[in-house]
């Protein structure tokens, strides 16, 4: 086994190494875009500079390859030479440079778990590590004989089954009381199902082959006071099974979540709407052999393939309607979810994304994020902090606080834009802020009309410190911020600055 560089990641002078613990993007030369990237990748260029062959690389000749010009990265078993993407790289060179030569699988996973490496880097393939045995044959460690996770984690769940004529039951016992419908993520594929139960941050998983045909769509139902989670599957045939299935890969394991690996499934292009002049309202319909909710703060990954790339972008859901809550549903808010999407001309992928035809599909990875609905424990000023499409993990955020915190004194928006026909739902907004009186509401614009009476500028120490004023000199606090990196950069400083403790601040970074 390799051992992991002991440097933090990314370096600590790196350009990438910002105080909200996001990842800056570093100015590329021109001529060096994705797309670029994925032109020179389709060129035939010899990029590993082995011809064309694959070897089997020991851990002596990976150290070997460290330099910027010959720098070789091992992720997960694979080896790549990423020499000739250092240009094409938006984290800069420095961020690759701290795996050179070494295993950067651990580094890799802290900032770019969910990129695709495998269809990026395809053409960069050196070869496979070869593993040598760290022990006699026969022989482990102690400690690699017992659970790590009875340790580290939470108590281990564990499943059972059983079945009526026309039914299949599976029962999850996850012995912790904080589950909901959002922990769980169910998917029927084929003959295979998956379920994903998050618990805190572990996934617990059932990965089963079903050992007899089920109906597309089953149902979810969490008892919360006992953590238990029962899914209901419907029998094609009304006959005895003898058993549930045969397991497949990680069944009935406890594993931490960052190592599950993001999983997709594809969703149909329901509907697409005109929010601002380069803003829409994408409404996706998961599939009905499909449980998932988002929870509120947490983003998910869209994919699609683009000139025979599979390219991922993440995007936070959010409601189809500030006031959502207030009418009836024209559908079913399970299956549907809603995103607000600026469409970028000029960009890779939004253009493609626009370009779906209703009817068309894109996969939609698991939730991922590191908000904690904890968070709002009895608290009583929330400030939001938006720019641009980062109002869009605001909307739920917002929601969830004025509808579920007993103790809110007071929501503040602080809202971000150029001009004002940039501004997402303002008159939704602004109606909640007349119907909420808990509500307050600021927009702030860079390059406004002679007519604008509102404020103007950036984000700033003084606008930021005449707006964070707590109700009470005691009151509990959190700010959450979202926006173009620069943004939140200058943000997360000043607000710093301003005595604000990292617990009080909550920087939304994808």
């Amino acid at each position: 086994m390799l051992n992991v560089p002991s440097q933090s990641f990314p370096g600590p002078s790196s350009q990438q190494r910002v105080s909200s613990g996001g990842r800056s993007k570093v100015p590329l030369k021109q001529g060096r875009s994705l797309m670029d990237w994925i032109r020179l990748t389709k060129s035939g260029k010899d990029l590993t500079g082995l011809k064309g062959r694959l070897i089997e690389v020991t851990e002596e000749e990976l150290k070997k390859h460290n330099k910027k010009d010959d720098c070789w990265i091992c992720i997960r078993g694979f080896v790549y030479n990423v020499s000739p993407y250092m240009e094409y790289h938006p984290g800069g060179e420095e961020e690759l440079m701290s795996a050179a030569g070494s295993d950067g699988t651990d580094l890799f996973d802290q900032v770019h778990r969910w990129v695709n490496y495998e269809s990026m880097l395809k053409e960069c393939l050196v070869g496979r590590m070869a593993v040598k045995p760290a022990f006699p044959k026969g022989m482990l460690p102690k400690s690699q004989v017992t659970d790590p996770l009875a340790k580290e984690g939470p108590s281990s769940p564990s499943y059972d089954w059983f079945q009526t004529d026309a039914l299949v039951t599976i029962v999850i016992y996850t012995k912790q009381k904080d589950i909901n419908l959002d922990s769980v993520i169910a998917d029927h594929r084929d003959d295979s199902f998956r379920a994903e139960t998050v618990i805190k941050d572990y996934s617990y998983l059932i990965h089963i082959a079903l050992s007899h045909e089920i109906q597309e769509d089953f149902s979810v139902r969490v008892v919360e006071n006992v953590g238990k989670i029962e899914i209901v599957l419907k029998k094609k045939e009304n006959t005895s099974w003898k058993c549930l299935g045969h397991p497949l890969e990680n069944h009935n394991s406890l594993i931490p979540k960052k190592d599950t690996g993001l999983y997709y499934r594809k969703c149909q292009l329901i509907s697409k709407e005109d929010v601002t002049h380069d803003t829409k309202l994408f409404c996706l319909m998961l599939p009905p052999s499909t449980h998932l909710q988002v929870p509120t703060g947490l983003h998910v990954y869209f994919k699609l393939t683009i000139t025979g790339t599979e390219i991922v972008k993440p995007y936070t859901p959010v409601s189809d309607s500030l006031f959502s809550e207030f009418k009836e549903p024209v559908l079913p808010n399970n299956k549907y979810i809603y995103f607000l999407i600026k469409i970028y001309p000029a960009g890779l992928f939004t253009p493609e994304l626009d370009h779906l035809q209703i009817g068309d599909y894109v996969s939609v990875s698991n939730p991922e994020g590191n908000f904690k609905i904890s968070q709002f424990q009895d608290l009583e000023d929330l400030f939001l902090l938006a720019a641009g499409t980062g109002f869009t993990p605001m909307v739920k955020v917002l929601s969830y606080a004025l509808t579920n915190i007993p103790s809110l004194r007071k929501v503040k928006l602080m809202f971000f834009n150029k001009t004002e026909d940039d501004i997402i739902w303002r008159s939704q907004l602004e109606k909640l802020a007349f119907k909420d009186k808990r509500f307050d509401l600021e927009f702030v614009l860079s390059v406004p009309t002679s007519e604008w009476n509102g404020k103007r500028g950036y984000i700033s120490p003084a606008l930021l410190s005449e707006f964070l004023k707590r109700s009470l000199d005691t009151s509990k606090v959190l700010i959450c911020i979202c926006g173009p990196v620069p943004f939140t950069e200058q943000g997360m400083k000043l607000l710093h600055d301003l005595n604000f403790s990292k617990d009080e601040i909550h920087s939304f970074t994808a």
